[in-house]
């Protein structure tokens, strides 16, 4: 894992944050000023949940929404990489495979297996009711010949150890080749915890060739974790959909407070932040 320069994602919007209750951008003229902001705080990469504004509790794969909402960002932040969500639960991916051959982004998250998503309050009851989030290796080939067909990279998303190993045989099985794109998902209550030792275990489990990144979710640990990442060699995301929390503790409802802290902690590290075009290139 050399030294490169560190990439910073910043992820915009969550797909199950309420804009009722938090300030998280919907409409596309939001997104874009959220995008521009993140930009300016030092992100290249935006990556991007979708949301009708008429029904804005609720992500939407409408191609004509995310059409507009793409659009308004390139047009505000011509530079910036979009990175589009294309996490659903079951096996009809046509709704994301429509905005993917719509919008062309350059790069699109990918998840590498499935998950028994879970949360529990602190009473004891679920948040909400336990499903899984199935990723079946058919469906994850399904994303990867849209995303080969649009030229877009897929960003493996992790949420457990197998996963990462899962990514190895994907690449093994021919399914994937290289370089790779790989996001380490910790925070998540039935996924990976949020604990910086645990980062050397995973590194070695990654293929060869490997770019990767921490997405840290919530409140604890996670300004401890994304500095382990960078002394790793690795890459960072931040941004509403991962935490409220700056490293004070303060909450913030703006993604570019978040993506300013972020830099100030790699900076802190002597490592420097990638621009958009170093980053094409690294990827």
């Amino acid at each position: 894992m050399e030294n490169t320069k560190v990439i910073i994602t910043c992820a915009l919007t969550g797909i199950l944050t309420d804009p009722q209750k938090h300030s998280v951008p919907v409409t596309a003229k939001e997104m874009g000023n959220a995008a521009l902001e993140a930009y300016n705080a030092g992100a290249s990469i935006v990556h991007c949940h979708f949301r009708d504004p008429k029904s804005p509790k609720f992500p939407t794969w409408d191609p004509e929404i995310v059409s507009e909402i793409c659009e308004e960002i390139r047009s505000k932040v011509p530079k910036v990489i979009l990175n589009m969500s294309t996490g659903v639960v079951g096996s009809d991916i046509s709704g994301p495979c429509a905005c993917l051959r719509r919008v062309h982004p350059e790069m699109a998250a990918l998840n590498a297996g499935s998950l028994n998503y879970l949360r529990v309050k602190e009473n004891g009851e679920w948040a909400w009711p336990p499903f899984v989030f199935d990723n079946p290796v058919e469906k994850i080939q399904g994303f990867l010949d849209v995303m080969s067909q649009t030229q877009t990279l897929p960003e493996f998303e992790c949420f457990d150890f197998g996963m990462v190993r899962s990514v190895g045989l994907f690449a093994k099985n021919g399914m994937i080749t290289p370089p790779f794109h790989l996001s380490l998902v910790m925070g998540v209550q039935s996924g990976m915890s949020a604990q910086p030792e645990l980062l050397p275990f995973l590194i070695k489990e990654m293929p060869e060739k490997t770019h990767w990144q921490v997405i840290a979710i919530g409140q604890k640990n996670i300004w401890p974790l994304l500095i382990e990442s960078v002394r790793l060699g690795g890459h960072a995301r931040t941004g509403l959909e991962d935490t409220f929390y700056l490293p004070s503790g303060e909450k913030t409802d703006s993604n570019g407070k978040l993506v300013e802290a972020l830099t100030a902690l790699v900076r802190s590290t002597d490592r420097e932040i990638a621009t958009p075009e170093e980053t094409k290139k690294m990827l």
